[in-house]
């Protein structure tokens, strides 16, 4: 692929530059860095025979075309329920790379389709309010956080994490020997007051530089920050100097509030929202108006301390291994350097796919309608899985109605058994016996893990809709067994509990979930 320059900035002449946070780099990341055959060569001009590389020659790469039909969008132009992308070998398409170039070693940045298309979407969605700000690839959001914690913390550091957060980022920490701080959570996320408290009484030889956080659908929680929490985790970041990694894989999964369905449709289950349908249902009507967002952190950032990470594993598919990540220019210079000293950039085979579809098939609108279409889906997913909870859990549990991405957080009520420290070992043993998997909470604390915490994390994401009653009707018995309660009447309405949430998952936790 030929070398490429980050996705960048360059009209907002009116907006300030970003505050310079290298200072809060660790010590290898300041300074110039340049990779070992450009510090010595330089870039190569077009007047070079440049020999230098180990590159092979495109003319020995096997695929001579890529083919692929993909789902049309209402909103394009287009009346067929399919269309078709075509890669060929040495031709560029209207805005995309030929074969060859995608497949050829590339620089860290990404190919310039791809990037290019995730600079407008960002501008669009988020406008961020600095100058000099770009989008670099990034192989999914795993990938991303170990390259920006790696800005900021080297082996004996520490950086702010929730209470309960993504397992991926807990090892990812561990690996590099980085000590994740926990600060507490309620229904909207992180706690800003104790955020603070956290930086105030800080007793360690080296100051907390940056805070992780997923401010969306959060995980394993289910929490999404309202504007005002959003504005004033930036203000506790502000009065501290900490750069902000927003982790939002989640953002465009925001869900309206809950509505139980009608009687008429509760038990039904039509293929939209077993997501097998190319178009919105009908009987989706009420879930399928646009929807204003609650802005990202990015969106607020007057001083470029966020780095935001995006990806498209919960939006596209998780295996095309394709995110994007927002910095200002100087941030982004040193994660350019990181990608070229581990991963490079993703699959050319998917940032191509994935340009040609949104560019050339979808356009910025139909990439727009298939974002809302998502949203319909997991509404009505979200709002049947919350229907069968309060029928065959009441009593049982008390959690949290989610208005962002697809996990439910549930706290068991064990009763006279929960000072039993086996009560959470004896439930996932019998969950197993009865046929039915979330994950437990303990994998998600940033705490450690303790026989107390008695939260499950239930994913609605995956399963057809017509599993839901099965399985919560199994894990209502198998907390029954342990605790020896039954299951109270249904109430009238939601109780949404005002105990914190802790994670678990209908399906094995792994890096990826």
């Amino acid at each position: 692929m030929a070398p490429n320059v980050i996705a960048t900035d360059l009209s907002s002449d009116s907006l300030p530059m970003p505050k310079d946070l290298s200072n809060l780099f660790v010590p290898s990341m300041r300074g110039p860095i340049k990779s070992a055959f450009k510090s010595v060569m330089g870039n190569p001009t077009l007047a070079m025979i440049n020999m230098a590389g180990g590159v092979p020659h495109p003319n020995t790469f096997p695929i001579l075309q890529l083919q692929a039909t993909v789902k049309a969008q209402k909103s394009t132009s287009t009346t067929r329920s399919e269309s078709m992308l075509l890669l060929d070998k040495t031709r560029r398409s209207q805005t995309t790379e030929s074969l060859d170039e995608l497949l050829q070693y590339g620089d860290g940045c990404g190919a310039d389709s791809y990037c290019n298309f995730l600079y407008r979407h960002t501008q669009r969605v988020h406008n961020p309010q600095y100058a000099d700000w770009g989008v670099i690839a990034s192989c999914g959001n795993t990938d991303s956080i170990g390259k920006a914690v790696a800005l900021f913390c080297q082996p004996g550091d520490s950086i702010l994490v929730e209470r309960w957060t993504f397992p991926g980022t807990l090892s990812s920490l561990r690996a590099a020997g980085v000590a994740p701080v926990s600060v507490a959570l309620d229904n909207e996320g992180m706690v800003p007051e104790d955020l603070d408290r956290a930086c105030r009484e800080w007793s360690g030889s080296t100051p907390p530089r940056a805070v992780y956080l997923v401010p969306t659908g959060q995980n394993p929680t289910g929490a999404t920050m309202s504007l005002v929490r959003r504005k004033s985790i930036y203000a506790v970041a502000q009065k501290h100097n900490l750069a902000i990694i927003e982790d939002d894989p989640y953002y465009f999964l925001q869900l309206p509030e809950f509505v139980a369905p009608a009687p008429s449709t509760a038990a039904t289950a039509d293929d939209s929202i077993n997501g097998t349908t190319a178009t919105v249902s009908a009987a989706a009507s009420d879930y399928s108006r646009p929807q204003s967002l609650v802005p990202s952190l990015l969106s607020m950032d007057i001083d470029g301390r966020v780095i935001r990470l995006d990806s498209f594993s919960k939006i596209l598919a998780p295996n095309l291994r394709c995110g994007w990540i927002t910095a200002p220019r100087y941030i982004l210079d040193k994660i350019q350097i990181l990608n070229e000293t581990t991963t490079l950039q993703p699959s050319g085979l998917s940032q191509g796919l994935i340009s040609k579809m949104l560019n050339e098939v979808w356009g910025m609108d139909g990439w727009n309608a298939h974002l809302q279409e998502l949203r319909t889906v997991y509404t009505k997913r979200r709002n049947m899985f919350i229907q069968m909870v309060e029928k065959h859990l009441a009593g049982l549990v008390e959690y949290s109605v989610p208005m962002a991405g697809m996990f439910v957080w549930m706290k068991i009520n064990f009763g006279s058994a929960a000072a039993d420290q086996t009560a959470m070992p004896r439930l996932l043993d019998a969950m197993k016996k009865c046929g039915v998997m979330m994950a437990p909470g303990m994998p998600f604390s940033s705490n450690g893990p303790s026989p107390s915490d008695h939260y499950l994390r239930a994913a609605f994401a995956l399963v057809d809709v017509e599993m839901f009653e099965p399985a919560l009707v199994r894990l209502a018995q198998a907390i029954t067994g342990i605790s020896g309660r039954a299951p109270t009447a249904s109430s009238d309405s939601v109780k949404v509990s005002l105990i914190v949430p802790t994670r678990t998952s209908v399906t094995a936790v792994n890096s990826s979930g």
